[in-house]
């Protein structure tokens, strides 16, 4: 295993060997093994409470071992800084389809820090709409307070830019928006909160022209009801140096058609067919990086979509670019039947 065989203590080990691995490894814990197969995790606070509480340092180290951990499958080892970032996790185990351990991503400090220093820019979240396709949830509950593993959506968003030092969050809202003020009052937050009421329903992109005179640079827009893990970073550097006036963070989608499909000639005869086909889309993630002039083509009065703004700045030759990530990048809590899908994806990490 190389450079991980440091931080490994075996099933069999005591505290006092398990102690010497933590040592040696000067990380604060050790991964515990079952022959390649992952067990557990134990950290010295956890062997030192023991002991304090008369444990003997000639037992098994499985006696004090956290046999539930957070870890996550190769498949999945991109979304190991996030869950680290919002677990304050010093480590994350890597395993393979057989539960053997492969790999342990660090959460290094300096690394951490890296893109909190090169971004501070402003996020925008959308949440003033009335949330009609999670009803009957939303009769309730206003959507941007669903909770999601454990937190609301909009903390969970508010998180993932809050590690790139996106510390000053606009948040739009309308539809019961007492009860989601209400809410973030009684919150203590490490970022600064400023709450847009829209005075009517505005559509996805309407509420934006608040932010005329607010804005004086790039700011990132965000929906309420998705999660992205992707390199927040990148998507700015991109943005910038292709001079966008808005770049739309796309997933790249596989949809596999469930049937045998068939393409008919002019005459009706069969002339193809193809079992199973599957198609490949970019999907719209609802997450943005936008440059204030866009503002500029929202009306002054009525509603206007995300799409339609964007329509606009193409139709005046206005650059709109793209961002494309991969469709395990992005989760969206839209319809009931993706909320659960989301909760179950991060139940697992």
């Amino acid at each position: 295993m190389g450079k991980i065989d440091l931080y490994i203590a075996k099933k069999t080990y005591s505290l006092k060997d398990t102690m010497r691995v933590i040592d040696e490894n000067a990380a604060g814990f050790a991964v515990v093994c079952d022959g390649k197969k992952f067990f557990g995790i134990v950290t010295d606070g956890d062997i030192r409470r023991y002991l304090l509480a008369g444990g003997s340092l000639q037992e098994n180290i499985c006696s004090v071992t956290n046999k539930d951990p957070y870890y996550v499958d190769e498949e999945n080892q991109h979304l190991a800084v996030s869950l680290m970032l919002r677990k304050e996790l010093t480590a994350m185990p890597v395993v393979n389809k057989c539960h053997e351990l492969v790999d342990i991503i660090l959460n290094k400090p300096r690394e951490a820090g890296r893109a909190k220093e090169a971004l501070g820019i402003p996020l925008v979240i959308m949440a003033g709409g009335k949330g009609t396709r999670l009803k009957p949830y939303t009769d309730i509950l206003p959507k941007p307070l669903i909770p999601v593993d454990g937190i609301t959506i909009t903390e969970q968003i508010m998180n993932r830019f809050g590690a790139y030092g996106c510390n000053d969050v606009y948040i739009i809202v309308n539809y019961m928006k007492d009860f989601i003020k209400a809410y973030f009052k009684e919150r203590e937050l490490a970022q600064t909160v400023h709450f847009i009421e829209e005075e009517q329903f505005l559509g996805t992109g309407g509420g934006l022209k608040y932010m005329k005179g607010t804005v004086g640079g790039t700011f990132f827009v965000s929906n309420c009801d998705v999660l992205i893990d992707c390199d927040y970073a990148k998507l700015l550097a991109q943005h910038r140096m292709q001079k966008n006036i808005l770049t739309m963070v796309c997933a790249k989608k596989n949809l596999v058609i469930p049937y045998g499909a068939v393409t008919i000639g002019g005459d009706g005869r069969l002339a193809a067919m193809e079992e199973k086909p599957e198609m490949a889309y970019n999907i719209n993630t609802g997450l943005y990086a936008i440059e204030p002039e866009l503002l500029d083509f929202i009306p002054e009065d009525g509603p206007v979509h995300m799409t339609a703004l964007i329509a606009s700045a193409m139709e005046q030759d206005r650059r709109v670019g793209t961002y494309v990530i991969d469709e395990s990048r992005w989760m969206d809590m839209g319809q009931m039947e993706e909320l659960e899908e989301m909760k179950r994806k991060l139940e697992e990490f």
